[in-house]
């Protein structure tokens, strides 16, 4: 059955959009239309901006108590909670996360996340008191204004949350503007609005193409840009922010570097490597892709690693048993496929892997991947590519696999796996990333998360979440 919607989340109502262009979102293991959705253009754009604009300027939610607020927010968790099955079967419908991973890395971090940015607002200091040079000085946090939110389809209504959590928190109004490969999670986000009855005008929805996206970016009547997705359109948003001086955070993409030390345990560490690599099929920006491993221990981690991904079931992103679905669209299949005509074209072995799955007709699909005999000035080494391909690089020193996790273009991610958590953490005060793990993989809700270097600007989660949709003001106060 083919979802249809044809009006689109403005204001705290459901609007006919300005055109009659539908998107067409495809399921991509089976290569069918699932559903349509209205495209919005830029005269939408217009009106969800007009409305968050109002509901900020006018609007009691930049005057509610920090407590009221978070009440707030604590409703629109529990909304989505109430909703989580049907989350998880909608995204592995729109962007193929099997469902067996949907629940956990899909459905259920929307509502943590708003669950945690209300812990934290609740002590957050939106206003402090201080001893200037001839008096006291009033520190105050106030909400930035209109934020436009742009999230990708890879986890995508958890990055919505991301961001809104935190602008609900500081007191900002919103335009989520969806991507329109996964829309149909941010028109579910809406209904729930539209349940709870949220207030008007701050949650606005829109799904639209980047000409579009453009548009929100460069609207006089935005105070501030939250960009999720690849480096190249990150620098082009910062450069329309720029023109502006309007704020912007930016969390861009990662080659992130797993380094596994000469003590580590293979049979406790290779399932965790190969699930922080192939995490939702590899398209994961904090993803370790590299993998560091010592010479002297180097065939047999290879031997392990691909004896584990070679035995990973690749397919119908519906059956509980699958671990690698299909990529999200034919251009991204396309995509990963190339990286790996070119590995294997600078010299790096295929252990397993490295092509469409032979048993599979429809859907876009590709055998999860591991490269050996690599080195880390190839291309699969450098680049991102948001697939399931994994590169093994040897390292003879400890010295060497830090200089090799630094030696890239990009500074999100990273991991070290050993016996000795404390050597671990030594390395990990060596490696030039915003976020890194010692023996596992997360992304911590709790703690600040964003790159170093080209993969961004700005930090998601914690404190320092919410205050990055604040503008700080000091009042002098003479008595």
């Amino acid at each position: 059955m083919v979802k249809s919607y044809d009006r689109i989340y403005l204001g705290g109502e459901w609007v006919a959009p300005s055109s009659a262009e539908r998107i067409a979102v495809i399921n991509p293991a089976t290569e069918d239309v699932c559903a349509h959705v209205p495209a919005a253009k830029e005269a939408d754009i217009d009106r969800a901006v007009a409305a968050a604009r109002a509901a900020f300027d006018a609007g009691p939610w930049p005057r509610l108590s920090v407590e009221e607020r978070i009440e707030w927010m604590r409703k629109l968790s529990q909304g989505l909670s109430a909703r989580q099955g049907d989350l998880a079967m909608t995204i592995t419908t729109e962007m193929g996360c099997p469902i067996s991973a949907s629940a956990m890395t899909q459905a259920f971090p929307p509502s943590m996340v708003l669950d945690k940015y209300a812990e934290v607002a609740a002590s957050f200091s939106f206003e402090d008191t201080r001893q200037g040079l001839l008096g006291r000085v009033l520190v105050r946090r106030e909400p930035v204004g209109v934020c436009g939110l742009i999230v990708p389809w890879n986890f995508p209504l958890a990055i919505i949350t991301f961001k809104l959590g935190a602008a609900l928190a500081a007191g900002c109004t919103t335009v989520v503007k969806a991507a329109p490969e996964t829309p149909l999670d941010a028109y579910l986000l809406a209904e729930v609005c539209e349940e709870i009855a949220f207030p008007k005008g701050v949650i606005n929805v829109v799904v639209a193409d980047r000409r579009e996206s453009e548009a929100l970016v460069r609207h006089p009547g935005v105070d501030k840009i939250s960009f999720t997705g690849n480096s190249q359109v990150g620098r082009h948003i910062a450069s329309l922010c720029g023109q502006q001086l309007k704020r912007y955070s930016l969390e861009l993409g990662g080659k992130s570097a797993a380094i596994v030390l000469a003590d580590a345990n293979p049979a406790a560490v290779v399932p965790g490597l190969v699930q922080a690599g192939l995490i939702n099929s590899g398209q994961a920006c904090a993803a370790q892709t590299r993998l560091l491993l010592p010479r002297t221990r180097y065939q047999e981690y290879v031997g392990a690693l691909g004896e584990l991904i070679g035995a990973m079931p690749c397919g119908d992103p519906m059956d509980p048993s699958t671990q690698v679905g299909p990529l999200v669209a034919e251009r991204q299949r396309e995509r990963v496929l190339g990286y790996i005509d070119a590995g294997r074209s600078e010299g790096a072995r295929v252990v397993v892997g490295g092509k469409r799955p032979e048993s599979l007709s429809k859907g876009w699909f590709v055998e999860p991947t591991l490269f050996a005999d690599a080195d880390n000035r190839m291309r699969i080494a450098r680049e991102e590519i948001f697939g399931p391909v994994l590169v093994a690089i040897p390292y003879d020193s400890e010295a060497e696999a830090v200089a090799i996790a630094n030696d890239n273009d990009y500074g999100l991610s990273g991991s070290v796996w050993t016996a000795d958590v404390q050597r671990g953490v030594e390395i990990a005060r060596q490696v030039r990333t915003g976020t890194y793990n010692v023996n596992g993989f997360i992304v911590d809700f709790c703690a600040p998360f964003g790159g170093y270097k080209a993969s961004g600007i700005g930090r998601e989660f914690g404190p320092e979440g919410i205050a990055s949709y604040t503008e700080a003001k000091s009042i002098a106060i003479f008595e």
